[in-house]
């Protein structure tokens, strides 16, 4: 089982915003970060949303000829939101953190007090799933290969007893009942290793 924390970009590395900015404070901390999407955090600390650039241009129509100095009066909680990114636990489990990533460019992480402690970024999901399925193909090629080297020596090995069995005429001491034997015993080998016996 993995660790949730493996993932984590932690707060301190992260830009984001507390939900009692004004619209200028937002726009110039957000203007040399290159974000899509930032988390929005009250004064305490705790997770309350996502503010999207979207969300901002949205609600930046509704301000007609704003300019920087009157931003300076526009609340950014006055923004509506089109959606908040779901927020988990750190004992959230790997299922759930990759459903979420799946709908989000992060997902927050909060504590169990509701603490914003950071995100993980569906970037890096995505890079532990692509390297686990990296490691795990010479594993599953190395078993193949002995599956079919397996398969390969019962084939032959049950091609010398079919040879041996087709004689016509028996060694002296062996009956046909023996031969015999010697086919079905061929047969049940084959059949156990899933190869046709043509």
């Amino acid at each position: 089982m993995m660790n949730i924390l493996f993932f984590l970009s932690p707060k301190q590395d992260l830009m984001y915003v507390y939900d009692d900015f004004t619209l200028r404070q937002t726009l110039e901390k957000w203007e040399n970060n290159r974000y899509a999407s930032i988390p929005v955090l009250n004064r305490k600390g705790e997770y309350v949303g996502t503010l999207t650039e979207g969300d901002i241009l949205w609600g930046l129509k509704k301000y007609h000829g704003l300019d920087l100095e009157a931003a300076e009066d526009v609340p950014i909680s006055s923004f509506a939101h089109k959606r908040d990114y779901k927020a988990v636990t750190v004992s959230t489990s790997m299922d759930q953190l990759i459903e979420a990533a799946m709908n989000q460019n992060f997902v927050p992480v909060v504590d169990d007090r509701g603490m914003f402690i950071g995100i993980v970024r569906r970037q890096a999901i995505i890079r532990y799933c692509y390297d686990k399925a990296r490691a795990e193909q010479p594993a599953a090629k190395t078993a193949r290969r002995r599956e079919m080297a397996s398969a390969a020596a019962n084939s032959i090995v049950c091609k010398i007893h079919v040879k041996s069995a087709k004689r016509t005429v028996p060694k002296p001491g062996e009956t046909r009942k023996n031969v015999s034997k010697t086919q079905k015993t061929c047969k049940i080998r084959l059949v156990e290793t899933g190869r046709s016996m043509l």
